[in-house]
């Protein structure tokens, strides 16, 4: 019996010689080495993720319901600047050298006046030479004439033979073809003679003076060189309007006949009443704007192209019914919204952190966007680099 379970304490005893010829898997010995790393690499990551992002941010502020931006009763405003409808650049028809140019900027003109010439001695002498070509021609068609009816009538009276006669009669067609060619010479010559004084097509004032006398004119640009292809702008000033760009989401308040007011940036003081000529049926997808033309209903010397302007569209009776009861809400710039699909949130900042927030958006006016909950009146919203910030992320407000 005692024998029996010294064999069976044997089994269970551990061979320490066996145990210590085993090896280890090479994954145990690279652990340490791998935890190491991967603990340096999540504190780097952490210290990236708390760094500071600069921002700029702007405070929310409260809006009652029905709150237009503007003071005037206007549906809505809009920047734009001052176009003339009718203008030109003037060039000749043809090539050559400026002998002069009559005109000044500033200076009016009428329609058909003369504003430059170009040199005229090659044309000149084309038209020289056409007249006395002509003029010779006319000669050879009067000494061919009785000699053809001469003998036209001695032909009639069977004095000469019909070979005769039509010997003379082709001399006398060729004396008249020849008065036709040298007459149509001519005409060309005279064109090309006219062709070097440049008129006005309407009336207006010139804006720019592009050439000065000695100068090479060209109707087509040459690719090099200094050859110009014009000598004058003129402006028809009876022609100006405004061009303004309204926000795409605002252009159903607007109407052709619809009356406005048009201020200019050189005279804000001075509300020129004006009315809607037209909505151009393209809109800009980069600015997402429309273009919308506007008649200035005043002739006044102080209004020049290209000025600065802004359009308030006066409400009608027809905009007035469909107006919608607008909800009181808070305004914000329209750069701190990120809209993906459905959704629209901002970041609001709270104690030097940003936090995600959905809200929930009205309409956008010139004023701002209006969100109709989700924000408090005097929160902070950042509104640069938004599409950076993460729910929690650490900030820098700059100035």
């Amino acid at each position: 019996m005692d024998a029996k379970k010294s064999e069976l304490l044997t089994e269970f005893q551990i061979n320490r010689r066996l145990l210590s010829r085993r090896r280890w898997p090479h994954w145990i010995i690279y652990l340490p080495g791998f935890l190491v790393s991967a603990a340096l690499t999540m504190f780097a990551w952490s210290a990236i993720e708390d760094r500071a992002q600069p921002v700029h941010v702007a405070i929310v502020r409260s809006v009652p319901g029905n709150e237009t931006s503007m003071d005037s009763g206007a549906l809505l405003e809009a920047t734009g600047c001052v176009v003339a409808r009718r203008q030109a650049t003037l060039a000749p028809k043809i090539a050559g050298m400026l002998r002069d140019v009559l005109v000044e900027e500033g200076m009016h003109v009428d329609a058909g006046q003369v504003l430059a010439h170009l040199d005229d001695s090659n044309a000149l002498a084309a038209l020289n030479q056409a007249k006395a070509t002509l003029e010779q021609a006319q000669i050879a068609e009067v000494d061919e004439r009785p000699v053809f009816e001469r003998n036209k009538g001695m032909v009639d009276k069977g004095l000469i033979s019909r070979d005769s006669y039509e010997t003379f009669k082709a001399n006398y067609d060729h004396a008249l073809t020849a008065v036709i060619v040298a007459r149509t010479a001519l005409a060309v010559a005279q064109q090309n003679e006219d062709d070097t004084v440049v008129k006005a097509p309407f009336s207006g004032v010139v804006t720019m003076k592009a050439a000065q006398p000695g100068e090479i004119i060209s109707p087509i640009s040459g690719g090099a060189g200094f050859t110009r292809t014009g000598i004058a702008t003129i402006v028809d000033m009876d022609s100006l309007e405004v061009e303004a760009d309204v926000s795409e989401s605002l252009i159903n308040r607007v109407r052709i006949g619809q009356s406005c007011t048009v201020t200019l940036n050189a005279y804000p003081d001075w509300q020129i009443p004006g009315h809607v000529i037209a909505v151009i049926p393209m809109a800009d997808r980069a600015r997402a704007t429309v273009r919308v033309r506007v008649a200035i209903g005043a002739k006044d010397s102080r209004i020049f192209p290209e000025m600065d302007a802004r359009v308030a569209f006066l409400p009608d009776a027809e905009s007035e019914a469909e107006s919608r009861p607008q909800p009181a809400g808070v305004l914000v710039p329209p750069e701190a919204i990120i809209t993906a699909g459905n959704e629209s949130v901002v970041f609001v900042v709270r104690d030097g952190r940003v936090e995600r927030r959905a809200v929930k958006l009205g309409e956008r006016t010139a004023a701002g966007q209006r969100v109709l909950s989700g924000l408090s009146n005097g929160e902070t919203v950042a509104v640069s680099s938004v599409v950076n910030l993460t729910d929690g992320a650490k900030i820098q407000i700059e100035q």
